[in-house]
């Protein structure tokens, strides 16, 4: 080891020492811990993402495009008024203003079909069971005369709350869905055989039934397929190293802060992405494919390579990344032994 390689290695070993002295400082107030990360420069990006969603969110108000967050939550609210039991009559006073208006805007963008559709439908069914009312009546004509711009954009189902009938349920049996969620394990080693996109969608159908808070569907699927720009993606998150050469496809998923309108709200891309994530798994399970989910660090010059080989906007964070494509039938996965039920599992505070 040289002289250089020492100081470095003394260097590194001093700053650590002093971080976890630091650590109890900076961990005993909301003020010490604030100061400790500014000066460490961590969080910032995040910082930027969550910034840069609030102009972005601001922005989509006075012209949506594709889709309307605003839009697309509350009509999700005034579907939970029409659903509740007893129904309030009259209800979202103090929002149906500011629906309506997305809603003309929506109708007169690009926002797409199927959106306008549903928020048509919840609309027309709110007018409908919503007595006379001051704040409500000067509403009405707008929604009559978007809709009539919505109807001849996409035809669609009636789309307003339902009574499930559970004749209609699928016949999967609790034993179906454990063996799934056995058998589905990390694969690593594929067959050299490209994925059919088909199957990719369907895939991603699945993964678009999945909750996300108020329906907004904060994330979206980048699929990599090609196999040169595969080489460059799996080389960015870490642990890919042994087994990156053969990977076939991508998905990496990205979270896209432009959905809300205030900070508190700025986990929701990880918690929502991440369900939509699992039923993508599944969704390739059932199909055949393997898949392997691969954990994005949040390290800023991994973020910075990231951002620059998918040309994020300042408010799109990377989530996960999801290898996947036909198993090869020889290549082992791992047991990974999984904690048992009474572990992971709680009842009603019970101690640890």
């Amino acid at each position: 080891m040289s002289a250089l390689s020492k100081i470095k290695r003394r260097l590194k070993s001093c700053l650590s020492l002093l971080d976890r002295f630091l650590l109890r400082i900076a961990a005993s107030s909301r003020f010490s811990a604030g100061l400790y990360y500014l000066v460490a420069g961590y969080f910032g990006r995040e910082h930027v993402a969550t910034l840069a969603g609030r102009i972005a969110y601001n922005r989509s108000l006075r012209d949506p495009q594709e889709s309307s967050a605003l839009l697309r939550r509350n009509v999700h609210r005034l579907e939970k008024g029409l659903l509740m039991r007893p129904r309030r009559v009259p209800f979202a006073l103090n929002y149906i203003d500011e629906t309506v208006s997305a809603y003309a805007r929506a109708a007169e963008g690009g926002v797409q079909g199927r959106e306008l559709c549903w928020a048509r439908d919840v609309l027309n069914e709110y007018m409908a069971v919503t007595p006379a009312h001051p704040a409500v009546d000067p509403l009405r004509a707008t929604v009559r005369d978007a809709g009539a711009k919505v109807a001849s954009v996409d035809a669609c189902e009636q789309m307003i709350p339902y009574v499930r009938r559970m004749e209609d349920a699928p016949s999967i049996t609790y034993e179906d869905l454990l063996g799934l969620a056995k058998f589905r394990r990390s694969v690593r080693w594929f067959l050299p055989k490209a994925v059919p996109r088909e199957m990719v969608e369907k895939a991603v159908l699945v993964a678009g039934y999945s909750p996300t808070a108020c329906n907004r569907q904060p994330y979206e699927f980048r699929i990599i397929d090609d196999p040169e720009l595969v080489k460059e993606a799996i080389k960015l998150p870490m642990g890919t190293a042994g087994f990156a050469h053969q990977v076939p496809a991508l998905a990496i998923v990205v979270g896209k802060q432009r959905n809300y309108f205030k900070e508190r709200d700025r986990h929701l891309i990880y918690t929502d992405g991440s369900l939509a994530i699992m039923s993508f798994v599944y969704g390739l399970e059932v199909q055949g494919l393997g898949s392997c989910c691969i954990n994005w660090p949040d390290i800023e010059d991994r973020e910075e390579k990231m951002a620059s080989f998918l040309g994020l906007a300042p408010d799109e964070r990377p989530i996960m990344l999801v290898a996947f494509g036909f198993p090869d039938p020889e290549g082992m996965v791992a047991y990974s032994g999984k904690k048992p039920v009474s572990v992971i599992c709680k009842y009603n505070f019970e101690a640890k």
